[in-house]
């Protein structure tokens, strides 16, 4: 037997007695239901992906509402850190953890914009126009800037006057194709995002 107090005497009593005479009076409660409620995500579609912020390349999954219909929008309802990702076995950093915010954001950019020199204001071109601009910029630049040769007339095709910064969150083969293709152009200023 244990030693007790007057006062825990009185609440094991008191709670006995009144629990008793509850079910003598016929006042019990009823049996639970035990039942598990849908899984909130079970109708989404699940799209593995890399989380777009820093080098880690955390694995995120992105759960989508749509079925997929000529005229069903499909619209991103949550984003969570992938449990089976090698690189964060599902944690994600207060960013990654805000990106279901960045992607349904009404301000987020979904479409190549263009301000021309001196102009006060943006505007909307394609995607192809801005591809075009880009390479041709590139082209004029490699031009004219190529070192061909150095002074005591080395070949050594350089071109330095403009630069490539590469995605972090890419793979190994992305970042591998991306490096190849940068350095036959010439250009040497080079780095990766996950430097920086």
């Amino acid at each position: 037997m244990t030693n007790m107090s007057r006062r825990q005497f009185f609440k094991v009593s008191g709670g006995t007695l009144a629990g008793s005479s509850m079910a003598m009076l016929g006042i019990a409660p009823e049996p639970a239901q035990a039942a598990a409620r849908q899984y909130k995500l079970a109708k989404m579609k699940e799209t593995r992906s890399t989380c777009p912020y820093c080098s880690v390349a955390c694995g995120i999954l992105i759960y989508t509402l749509g079925d997929g219909a000529k005229n069903a929008e499909p619209s991103v309802q949550h984003i969570e850190g992938d449990h089976d990702h090698p690189v964060n076995r599902g944690t994600l950093c207060p960013k990654g953890a805000g990106l279901a915010d960045f992607v349904n954001s009404p301000n987020r950019l979904k479409y190549p914009e263009y301000r021309a020199p001196g102009s006060d204001r943006w505007e909307r071109i394609s995607w192809e126009d801005a591809f075009e601009r880009i390479a041709r910029l590139m082209k004029d630049d490699r031009d004219e800037n190529l070192l061909r040769r150095t002074a005591d007339g080395k070949l050594v095709n350089r071109w330095t006057s403009t630069g490539m910064l590469a995605a972090s969150a890419s793979s190994n083969e992305v970042g591998y194709v991306t490096h190849k293709v940068i350095r036959s152009l010439g250009m040497l200023p080079f780095d990766n995002q996950a430097r920086v």
